[in-house]
């Protein structure tokens, strides 16, 4: 294999924040903390701040990481929408066991969530699935996620296909197309400092209860 493609970044650096996390100030709930820094990342200069990296892992162990967005959450947990035949979903389907990270870089944080997926009731896709733009609905009718394709030609051909379908009408919610639950039994906070001496938090659930350790950087 020819190695001729290369570039060495350990020169690369960037400044991090003089923001102190101390164990007196977290909240007692790691659903109470995430809210905090998501205000905050919503209000900071960083685009998509409910963009968050999703792994999974396949039948062969193999890990697989996607970027989707966070559409709402609670203390039940984190909820996203996709294909249910996409890959994705199938890895989830057969290990329900995944992970979220957020990563605010303007403010120095970020945040990794473990826990089970499981889907949400269709009642509930509905109603998410009814507040989407009609262009995203279409969407979510033309696109066999993660399936091969030859040309993009075909993807827009079969979207004006379902805009003449769906032409004056509602457009119904696909029974192939819904949400998932990250329900979370981790969670871990990540402030950037300089030096490397980061400040690590990690809320973990034991029973109904959440215990916090400071973790080394």
């Amino acid at each position: 294999m020819s190695d001729k493609h290369s570039m060495d970044v350990s020169q690369l650096r960037h400044s991090q924040t003089n923001e102190v996390m101390r164990r007196e100030d977290l909240d007692p709930s790691p659903f109470g903390q995430f809210e905090a820094w998501f205000r905050a990342a919503c209000e900071s200069p960083d685009r998509d701040p409910n963009a968050m990296a999703l792994a999974t892992v396949d039948k062969e162990g193999q890990p697989h990481n996607r970027t989707v967005l966070l559409k709402y959450f609670d203390d039940t947990g984190f909820v996203f929408f996709t294909n249910y035949e996409s890959k994705k979903a199938k890895q989830i389907e057969d290990n329900a066991n995944v992970a979220l990270l957020f990563f605010w870089r303007d403010l120095g944080k970020q945040v990794i969530i473990r826990g089970n997926a499981e889907r949400v009731s269709t009642a509930e896709s509905l109603k998410y699935f009814a507040t989407r733009p009609r262009g995203s609905q279409l969407g979510a009718w033309v696109s066999q996620q993660s399936s091969v394709i030859t040309s993009r030609q075909l993807l827009e051909a079969k979207f004006e296909e379902m805009k003449r379908k769906f032409r004056n009408k509602e457009v119904p919610l696909p029974d192939f197309w819904g949400g998932y639950r990250v329900v979370p039994r981790e969670f871990e906070f990540w402030q950037g400092k300089s030096l490397r001496l980061h400040d690590r938090f990690q809320y973990t659930l034991d029973g109904d209860d959440w215990s916090i350790e400071r973790l080394q950087p």
